[in-house]
């Protein structure tokens, strides 16, 4: 982006140019991407103190902000450099979370505090993009407290195993770090969700991939299993009926036959089978929920 601010001067010759001032109190910026660090620094003390007389909102105050993001870039890529391990697929969105964070130091910095900006910058950079990958980097999602709590517990655990020659235990880590067990716990169950693996991945032993893939050995609910436990639960009622209630149960549903039907069978109306039927199918119904 080509930057005018209305002024006569370029930045052609580094910092020694940056100091010819135009009209306006600010040099000419051509090309903000391009300028070096060392000039960066110098440009942005004078465009952070045009910044402050200007009004928010105007085409000026935007041209001087943009600059100022353009100029000091660098130091959004050289915050992500730390992150650099995490591969090339990810530089891209480090560097947009790192610019958010340049964009914030920006609009809060203060040049009367005498701080330089650089270090002023760096921590919300650095901050924008470990936010980042707290906030993305879980395979589960999981809360920030949580999230929070689990690099304290690391840095507890690692602590404590150097001084004390062993693994901590769960009421050193607590009393460590002032919290109750329970929290310890909590903290400990909820890093699991930090990362996952494939169930499409062969199964081993000791992180080693053999074998059948896990999905292959993970359950599903089984029908079956319903209509086992049913009849888990009905076989002792049934056994509280009297003869003629179980053969006109079996005759109805095991051989299919007619209200009328077993009514000659028996030798009773089909009117007393239905109701012989219906009461004895809600005895049944009322002691199933019961059991439950």
């Amino acid at each position: 982006m080509t930057v005018a601010t209305g002024v006569t001067g370029t930045l052609s010759g580094g910092a020694q140019a940056g100091r010819r001032l135009a009209v306006g109190g600010l040099p000419l910026v051509a090309d903000p991407a391009k300028v070096s660090p060392k000039d960066a620094r110098e440009l942005s003390k004078l465009y952070f103190d045009r910044l402050q007389s200007l009004e928010e909102g105007t085409e000026e105050y935007s041209r001087a902000r943009g600059t100022l993001i353009e100029m000091n870039m660098s130091l959004v890529r050289f915050s992500a450099r730390r992150f650099r391990s995490r591969g090339p697929q990810e530089w891209e969105d480090i560097v947009q979370v790192g610019t958010i964070g340049l964009i914030k130091a920006i609009d809060r910095f203060d040049l009367s505090r005498e701080t330089e900006f650089t270090t002023f910058a760096i921590p919300y950079i650095v901050g924008e993009m470990k936010r980042f990958f707290r906030d993305t980097s879980w395979a589960v999602h999981v809360p920030r407290r949580l999230q929070e709590l689990r690099v304290e517990l690391a840095k507890a655990r690692d602590h404590l195993t150097a001084v004390l020659d062993a693994p901590p235990t769960l009421a050193e880590l607590a009393a460590y770090l002032e919290i109750t067990e329970d929290e310890v716990v909590e903290g400990l169950v909820a890093a699991n969700g930090y990362t996952a693996g494939s169930i499409d991945l062969p199964a081993g032993d000791d992180g080693e991939e053999q074998g059948h893939p896990r999905a292959e050995s993970v359950g599903s609910p089984d029908p079956a299993m319903e209509l086992f436990e049913d009849l888990h639960t009905l076989a002792p009622l049934l056994a509280k009926l009297d003869d003629r209630e179980r053969s006109i149960l079996r005759m109805r549903f095991g051989q299919d036959m007619t209200q009328a039907d077993i009514g000659a069978e028996l030798g009773l109306s089909q009117m007393h089978i239905s109701r012989l039927l219906a009461r004895t199918l809600s005895e049944l119904r009322s002691g199933m929920l019961a059991e439950r």
